[in-house]
C-alpha cells in the first residue's frame, strides 16, 4: 500500500465494524484460517470480502483498535488486508478527555495531523464530531457503523463518496 503525506487516512476499529455484535451473518471463514478462529468465537462473523473493499478506497488504512498488533496477525489475514500501521494508545488512566468524548478521539486527531481522515467505529457520537470539527481544520468524516450489522457495502459507498469529494 502506497502512502503519501497528503493521502487521506482511514482509521479502522475491529469490534463492531468488522466483527458485528448481532447474530452471525453466516459468512464462511476461509478454510485455511479455521485454526486461527479457535479461541476467538466471534471471528466467524468477519466478512472475508471486506478487505478488498477497504483497499479499493484508495486511502491509507490504519488500525484504530484495542486489538493493537493482533489486528495485523489475526484479523488482517482473514479479511484480505496487508499489515497496517497501528495507532498506539497511551495509558487511558492518564487521559483527561471531556465528558462524553470518546477516549480515542484526541489521539486520532493528533495521529492524522493535517491529513484528511475517516474514522470508522461503532462508538462515535455527536460530541466526537463536534469536538473534531472544532479541534482541527481540514476534512474529516467520523462514520459510525451499526455494531449489530458491521461494515456494509452501503458504508463503503459512503466512505468512497466522501473520499472523492474530500480529495
Amino acid at each position: 500500500m502506497t502512502s503519501t503525506p497528503d493521502r487521506p487516512i482511514l482509521f479502522l476499529d475491529v469490534d463492531g465494524p468488522l466483527i458485528p455484535f448481532g447474530s452471525s451473518p453466516d459468512r464462511p471463514v476461509p478454510a485455511a484460517s479455521a485454526s486461527v478462529t479457535q479461541g476467538h468465537p466471534l471471528l466467524d462473523r468477519l466478512d472475508a470480502g471486506i478487505g478488498p473493499g477497504l483497499m479499493a478506497l484508495g486511502c491509507d488504512l490504519v488500525w484504530a483498535t484495542t486489538w493493537g498488533e493482533d489486528a495485523n496477525t489475526i484479523i488482517a489475514p482473514l479479511i484480505g488486508l496487508p499489515r497496517l500501521p497501528v495507532v498506539p494508545w497511551p495509558d487511558r488512566s492518564a487521559d483527561a478527555v471531556p465528558r462524553g468524548l470518546h477516549w480515542k478521539t484526541p489521539h486520532l486527531v493528533a495521529w492524522a495531523d493535517h491529513r484528511p481522515f475517516i474514522w470508522v467505529d461503532d462508538e462515535i457520537s455527536d460530541i466526537d464530531r463536534l469536538w473534531v470539527a472544532a479541534a482541527r481544520p481540514g476534512p474529516s468524516l467520523l462514520h459510525r457503523v451499526a455494531p449489530e450489522r458491521g461494515l456494509t457495502t452501503a458504508d463503503l459507498t459512503t466512505l468512497a463518496d466522501w473520499l472523492s469529494s474530500a480529495t
